[in-house]
C-alpha cells in the first residue's frame, strides 16, 4: 500500500489551535520559529513553521480547522488557505502528530516501518577543528565558499570527515549565496572524490565541471515535490529530504517512496528547528534513511560552540510512543 494511503484516512479531531513563538539569539541574527499546537480529545499535536524571515512570524495567520477530519480531508481544507510550504508543513505535521496520538500509534507503525538509530552529520560554515577536537568521530556537511582553494580542500580531504559539500547555487539574496563557478566545482570534484555534492548549478556550462561525477550530485533547495525532482536537469542519484520544503505530508511521502523505488539515495536535512520539528525530521530519517549523512543533528548543535556533552552520532532509535 502506498505510504500516503496508510495515513490519509487517519482521524484527526481538532478543538483548538494555538501558537508558540520560539527564539534563539545568535551572534549576527536571531532565529525565530512558530510552533502550531493542535488540541483535541485530550491530546496535543505540534508542528513547526521554519520560515526564516523573523518578521513573517509577527502576524501569523489564523487558520480555522476545528472539527473532525481525516488527515486527507484536513489537508484539502488547507489547500483553501494561502500558506507557504514552510507554514503549510507546520499545520500538516501538527495534524499528523495529533491524529497519531489520538489513535495511540507511532509514525513508524502507521507507515508500516520501524525506527532505527540515526547517523547524523554536523552542518557548519565554521572551522571544523574545534568540533573534531571535541568529537573526533564527527562527520560534516559543509557549505562551500568562494574562499575555498585547492589547498584548503585537500586539507579537508585529509581529515576524511566531510560527507557532503553544499554549493548553495539556488539561493538568492541570502547570506549563504555562492555564485556558480565551474573552476571551484571541478576542484571540489577532484580534491574531495568521495563527497556528495549538493545544489550545484548545472546550466551555463557548469554541468561539464561534473563529468564523471554525475552520480554524486544531490539536490535540496529546488525540490518541493516529486515533480520537481523529476524536472531536474540530470537523473539525480541523491536527494536531501527536508520535509518542510514539501509542505504536505502527501507530497513528502510520494517523493520518498518514488526515490526508494528507483534506488535514489536519501538523507535528511534540517531547517534550524528550535522545537518539536527537529524530532520529527529525525523520526522521518529513522524510518526511511537512517544510514544516510543526515543533517539532522540535535538542536544543541545549532546553539554555538562545541560542548563535551553534545549527543554523538548515531542517535538512538526513537521510542515507539504515539505521535509524530
Amino acid at each position: 500500500m502506498p505510504l500516503w494511503d496508510a495515513l490519509a484516512g487517519l482521524r484527526v479531531a481538532v478543538d483548538d489551535v494555538t501558537l508558540q513563538r520560539r527564539e534563539l539569539p545568535r551572534e549576527a541574527w536571531t532565529r525565530v520559529t512558530t510552533t502550531v499546537r493542535m488540541v483535541g480529545d485530550g491530546e496535543t499535536g505540534e508542528g513547526e513553521d521554519v520560515t526564516y524571515d523573523a518578521a513573517e512570524h509577527d502576524d501569523f495567520p489564523e487558520v480555522m480547522v476545528a472539527g473532525t477530519w481525516t488527515l486527507d480531508d484536513l489537508s484539502r481544507r488547507l489547500d483553501q488557505v494561502e500558506l507557504s510550504d514552510f507554514r503549510r508543513w507546520a499545520f500538516e505535521s501538527a495534524a499528523l502528530d495529533l491524529g497519531l496520538r489520538q489513535a495511540g500509534t507511532s509514525f513508524a507503525d502507521a507507515v508500516g516501518g520501524a525506527y532505527h538509530p540515526v547517523r547524523f552529520v554536523a552542518s557548519t560554515r565554521d572551522d571544523v577543528g574545534p568540533w573534531l577536537a571535541n568529537d573526533p568521530g564527527l562527520e560534516f556537511k559543509l557549505d562551500a565558499t568562494k574562499d575555498w582553494d585547492e589547498a584548503f580542500m585537500r586539507s579537508l580531504a585529509a581529515l576524511d570527515r566531510v560527507r557532503v559539500v553544499d554549493l548553495k547555487a539556488y539561493y538568492r539574496g541570502t547570506a549563504v549565496d555562492l555564485a556558480p563557478d565551474p573552476v571551484l566545482y571541478r576542484t571540489v570534484v577532484d580534491t574531495l572524490p568521495d563527497v556528495v555534492i549538493e545544489d550545484a548549478w548545472l546550466e551555463d556550462g557548469c554541468l561539464a565541471a561534473f563529468a564523471g561525477a554525475e552520480d554524486r550530485l544531490s539536490f535540496d533547495a529546488p525540490v518541493h515535490s516529486l515533480a520537481d525532482f523529476d524536472a531536474l536537469p540530470v537523473e539525480a542519484r541523491w536527494l536531501n529530504v527536508k520535509p518542510s520544503r514539501f509542505g504536505t505530508v502527501r507530497k513528502l511521502l510520494e517523493c520518498i517512496e518514488a526515490c526508494m523505488d528507483r534506488g535514489v539515495q536519501l538523507y535528511g536535512g534540517g531547517q534550524f528547528e528550535l522545537g518539536h520539528g527537529r524530532e520529527q525530521i529525525q523520526k522521518v530519517a529513522s524510518v526511511f534513511y537512517p544510514g544516510g549523512p543526515n543533517d539532522v543533528a540535535p538542536s544543541a548543535y545549532n546553539e554555538g560552540a562545541p560542548q563535551p556533552d553534545l549527543p554523538r552520532s548515531p542517535l538512538p532509535a526513537p521510542d515507539d510512543a504515539p505521535g509524530f
